[in-house]
């Protein structure tokens, strides 16, 4: 494809930062590709069939792919990206767009963003595709495939080079100074040293293991059986804890989506995506979400104090308090449970932060909450909620403190290079929830 021919990089706003993206094709399926942690919507059209692999895919649909924040186009930021931020960065786009329902195509490491979103919101995901993806970044006990520490020091150290990206396409970019130029100048303008560590040091606390059984979106995973940086255990793990998920194995050794052939995998997601019969939305009476469960403390005492009539008006007070703070952080209220309330997010960040919230902006009526907070699959019976999340909310409040903020160890996961803090709190028996569950209190 010509220079003059190539789609038009535009601008879409998410909260304080621009994210770049380009549109080819025009449906009539929408399909978004979240892209790897080396891109630029621009100068990738020089990659030998980076063009081509977008024409394809735009024979059949209307195809975005973007920058995520911190690369490429997209606004540089300062210290680590979470995962909340990159889907409100996905959701911005399709905004824009007007886009309401989409096939998610993550690669590489953005695998841990589209099983997010897919989870998260699953009425505005018709598929999900991963390509040669990981759904946790970092190697841990029960998870030996992910990176070492001492990985990241390699990487950092090659990057700019082009032997970074000679390492994970190495049919590509091996054998050649043009090559190699070519790898480094893609490294040099996907981001700088600076937001290359930052972006990369979040990485390293991906891990959405948790969250995969709750998608429910037709799933298609693609991953070549010796590749160079994610193992293809990794992508097997991946299609076990998502129910009807669909694999492709493939030979080959590159990490890179572009290598091999690519036109096979356009196929193969064409086929998946318009040969399903997954057309009716997803069934939205089970849901992803963070759960907030709160509590006064001292309430009894208080009100024996104050009596009767003064502590009703201090409790409506309260609850137009706490309204306010949830709808700030975009949480839903369910109900108020008499000396507390019940609320579920879509992000545990905001959640964790509305609930950090509620004893500061308490402080002139001299009331303190404790907190329990927990993500899972929720289920929605009109305008209420139950499940097992909902309980096990309820029990991780029940063991917090005064003024004190408590979470599952899920949530603590999710918000991983947030800057939020926690201090552990060891394991603790939930009444009526099997095993022992491990708390942290949470501090902004």
């Amino acid at each position: 494809m010509s220079s003059s021919r190539l789609p038009t990089t535009r601008f879409a706003q998410s909260g304080d930062a621009s994210i770049a993206y380009q549109v080819m094709g025009d449906g009539p399926i929408d399909l978004v590709v979240a892209p790897g942690i080396i891109n630029n919507v621009e100068l990738f059209h020089d990659i030998p069939g980076y063009t081509d692999f977008f024409a394809r895919l735009a024979k059949f649909a209307r195809v975005v792919v973007f920058d995520k924040r911190g690369q490429g186009l997209s606004d540089r930021v300062s210290g680590a990206i979470t995962l909340e931020q990159r889907v409100d960065d996905v959701r911005a786009v399709m905004r824009e767009l007007g886009m309401n329902r989409v096939v998610l195509v993550g690669i590489s490491e953005a695998a841990a963003l589209a099983g997010y979103f897919a989870a998260t919101f699953p009425e505005q995901i018709s598929h999900l595709v991963v390509m040669h993806g990981v759904p946790k970044f970092a190697r841990s006990d029960g998870y030996e495939w992910g990176a070492r520490e001492e990985d990241k020091d390699l990487i950092l150290s090659a990057y700019g080079s082009g032997r970074f990206l000679a390492f994970l396409a190495p049919t590509m970019f091996s054998g050649g100074s043009e090559r190699i130029e070519l790898a480094a100048r893609c490294e040099r303008q996907s981001c700088s040293p600076g937001n290359f560590r930052a972006m990369l040091e979040s990485n390293m606390k991906l891990d959405v293991l948790a969250l995969l059984p709750q998608i429910r979106a037709p799933t298609l995973i693609i991953h070549r059986k010796t590749d160079t940086a994610a193992p293809i255990e990794s992508g097997r793990y991946m299609a076990s804890l998502i129910s009807g998920a669909k694999m492709i194995e493939q030979d080959g050794g590159d990490h890179f989506f572009l290598t091999g052939d690519y036109a096979a995998n356009c196929m193969a997601i064409e086929e998946f995506v318009t040969g399903s019969h997954h057309d009716e939305p997803v069934s939205l009476d089970r849901i992803l979400a963070t759960v907030l469960f709160t509590d006064i403390s001292g309430s009894t005492a208080r009100a024996v104090e104050i009596g009767d009539s003064a502590w009703r008006q201090l409790l409506d007070e309260h609850d137009r308090i706490v309204r306010r703070l949830i709808e700030q952080h975009r949480g839903r209220l369910i109900k108020s449970t008499g000396d507390g309330v019940l609320a579920i997010f879509d992000g545990p960040g905001r959640a964790i932060r509305c609930a950090l919230g509620m004893d500061p902006a308490l402080a002139r009526l001299r009331l303190s909450v404790r907190a329990g907070l927990h993500t899972g699959e929720v289920e929605v019976r009109g305008e209420d909620i139950g499940g097992v999340a909902v309980h096990v909310a309820s029990r991780v409040m029940s063991k917090a403190k005064a003024g004190e903020v408590l979470v599952s160890r899920v949530v603590s996961d999710l918000v991983a290079g947030s800057g939020i803090t926690f201090e552990d709190r060891g394991d603790a028996e939930l009444s009526g929830i099997p095993g022992p569950q491990r708390l942290l209190a949470a501090s902004a």
